[in-house]
């Protein structure tokens, strides 16, 4: 027997406009609605006039509940998957259900629109080649920045999700963290108080600290990390210079040869660091000395 489809079907992230004509017509006529919050849909079905029955499928659905759909997937019934907003399977439950219905042959069907992710890369003004997209940060203090740390080497646009009481110390953590990198922080975005902050860390996270209180969902959008950030640090010559003649005990020309060999450094400009004063204790011996020559008075 024939198993359905499930359909993937993105909804406004706040613009009831911005719904496609195909998805319209896929929430009309399939046989169930399986939405992450049935009340918040309920506004967007009857703006549409969509009166296809709706069930609950959200973080907190218990597996016997996957379990019903996938049932009534496998009799060949077609199920839509719709999330709060946006589309689904992108920073919520509804890829548990997809993985499930996959094994089983049953079609999964993207029905593609609205996405929070790429609308804000869309108006950020930030290389959009290539991103990395790491949803919400962790909501304790020490694991938000342990996060942060581990972004701090990526060289990709970073994409995060914040909520609005941790929105200040997000943005305070990542200006300590990653530096002060350009952010286009993106807030309500396409509802009726859309705002879009562009400038350096530092900036926004000023301004958002300075407000009493602070609604809506954001979207940050971060530079990422400056290739020339991550080079490794110019090698301190002097230093390494005085390393090599204590470890290796062996005369101050020898070390200028060793040391621009190992960093691939012209000699030249090794022997000019080599002219500074050593660190106590160094021998101060350049090899043979040439003769001086004798200038007539």
């Amino acid at each position: 027997m024939a198993t359905g489809t499930l359909y993937i079907t993105a909804t406004p992230i706040g613009n009831l406009e911005d719904i496609t004509f195909r998805a319209v017509r896929i929430l009309k006529s399939v046989d169930l609605i399986a939405a992450e919050d049935t009340r918040r849909s309920a506004r967007l079905l009857k703006h549409y006039g969509i009166a296809t029955a709706m069930t609950s499928y959200h973080d907190f659905s218990e597996p016997k509940k996957r379990a019903a759909l996938l049932r009534r997937l496998c009799k060949g019934e077609e199920i839509a998957l719709i999330s709060d907003a946006g589309t689904p399977g992108i920073s919520d439950p509804g890829y548990r259900l997809i993985a499930e219905a996959l094994p089983q042959g049953i079609k999964v069907i993207a029905v593609p629109g609205p996405s929070v992710l790429t609308a804000a890369l869309s108006v950020a003004g930030l290389p959009t080649d290539a991103f990395y997209f790491r949803g919400y940060l962790p909501n304790r203090a020490a694991a938000r920045r342990k996060a942060i740390k581990n972004l701090a080497q990526r060289t990709e646009t970073l994409v995060l999700y914040e909520a609005p009481h941790r929105i200040h110390a997000a943005l305070a953590d990542m200006r300590d963290l990653l530096g002060n990198r350009r952010i286009a922080v993106c807030r309500e975005m396409t509802k009726l108080h859309e705002e879009t902050f562009r400038g350096s860390l530092e900036e926004a996270s000023a301004l958002f600290a300075s407000r009493e209180k602070v609604r809506g969902e954001f979207t940050l959008v971060v530079a990422g990390a400056a290739t020339e950030d991550l080079l490794p640090a110019a090698p301190d010559l002097t230093e390494e210079i005085t390393k090599t003649m204590n470890q290796e005990d062996i005369t101050r020309k020898e070390a200028v040869r060793r040391v621009a060999k190992k960093f691939g450094i012209p000699k030249k400009e090794v022997y000019r660091a080599s002219l500074k004063p050593l660190a106590p204790g160094v021998k101060d011996s350049r090899g043979p000395r040439s003769k001086e020559k004798k200038h007539k008075s």
